[in-house]
C-alpha cells in the first residue's frame, strides 16, 4: 500500500509562490485499478511525478508498505517496486525494444518472454522485438512498448501519466483493451492511471478527483462516475460494469 500524508507542492512563478497541491491525504490499496482525474491544471500530473519521485513535495510524507520514501528519487523508488510511465515516452536511439525490455526486467528476460510482453500490448513480436526505440515508431507504438516495459518490470505500484496523450483513435482503442485486461488481472500491487477519458474511468475500481490542488472526491466508480458525468446513463453504465 502507498499512502500520502499532507502532501503539498509549491513553486515560485514570477517571484510569487503558487501552491499546486494542498495537503493531499490518500491511501492506495493493493489489488486496485485507480484513476486520478480532474480538469487541466488541477495537479494530476504533478501528483504523479511526486509519487514516482521525479518531484519532491514541499511538505508531507509518502509511505510505501510502511516505509518512508519521501526523499527517494525516481531510480531509488523503481528499485523498491514503483513503476512510472511518462506522458510522452522516452526514445532511445540505437537501443532495440528487446534491450529495453531486458533492462526493465533487470537483465533476466528471454526472447520468448519479451515477445510475450509485446503480444500482451497488441504488438506483433516478430516485427517489433528488434526495432529501435526511436522516431520510426508512432506515438501509439511507443506507448504500448512503454507499457510492455512496465509489465516486464512487474512493479508493485505502477502509475501511468495520461497514457492517452498524443495518440490516435486507433491506438487509443487498443490502449483501452490493454488497461481493461490489466484491471482484470491484478494479482498483487496497484495500478494508478492519470486520465480524464471516460472509457478509462469506466474500468476503475476507484476514482480520485482533483480540483485546484485538493481532493474533491474519492470513492468507488459506482459512486463517483455518475457525479462526474451527471447523467442517468452514467448510473446505468456503472451498474452494468459492477
Amino acid at each position: 500500500m502507498l499512502e500520502l500524508k499532507d502532501i503539498t507542492f509549491k513553486v515560485i512563478i514570477n517571484g510569487q509562490e503558487k501552491e499546486i497541491l494542498k495537503d493531499i491525504n490518500l491511501k492506495f490499496e493493493d489489488k486496485k485499478f485507480i484513476v486520478i482525474t480532474g480538469h487541466n491544471g488541477s495537479g494530476k500530473s504533478t501528483l504523479a511525478k511526486i509519487i514516482s519521485g521525479i518531484l519532491l513535495p514541499t511538505k508531507g510524507q509518502i509511505l510505501f508498505d510502511g516505509k518512508d520514501i519521501t526523499n527517494l528519487n525516481i531510480t531509488e523508488r523503481a528499485k523498491i517496486g514503483l513503476g512510472y510511465a511518462f506522458q510522452q515516452p522516452v526514445k532511445f536511439k540505437g537501443l532495440q525494444v528487446y534491450d529495453l525490455l531486458k533492462i526493465a526486467a533487470k537483465g533476466s528476460l528471454s526472447l520468448e518472454q519479451a515477445c510475450n510482453y509485446l503480444s500482451k500490448v497488441g504488438l506483433c513480436a516478430g516485427e517489433y522485438i528488434r526495432r529501435e526505440v526511436n522516431n520510426s515508431l508512432s506515438g501509439g507504438e511507443l506507448k504500448r512498448i512503454e507499457i510492455a516495459t512496465i509489465l516486464a518490470k512487474q512493479p508493485k505500484f505502477s502509475i501511468f501519466d495520461e497514457p492517452e496523450a498524443g495518440i490516435d483513435l486507433w491506438s487509443f482503442q487498443n490502449l483501452i483493451k490493454i488497461f481493461n485486461s490489466m484491471s482484470q488481472d491484478i494479482k498483487d500491487g496497484t495500478i494508478v492511471v492519470i486520465s480524464h477519458q471516460e472509457r478509462i474511468l469506466n474500468i476503475a475500481d476507484e476514482i480520485i478527483v482533483l480540483s485546484n490542488g485538493v481532493v474533491s472526491m474519492h470513492g468507488s466508480r459506482e459512486e463517483i462516475l455518475p457525479k462526474i458525468l451527471g447523467t442517468e446513463s452514467a448510473v446505468m453504465t456503472c451498474k452494468k460494469l459492477a
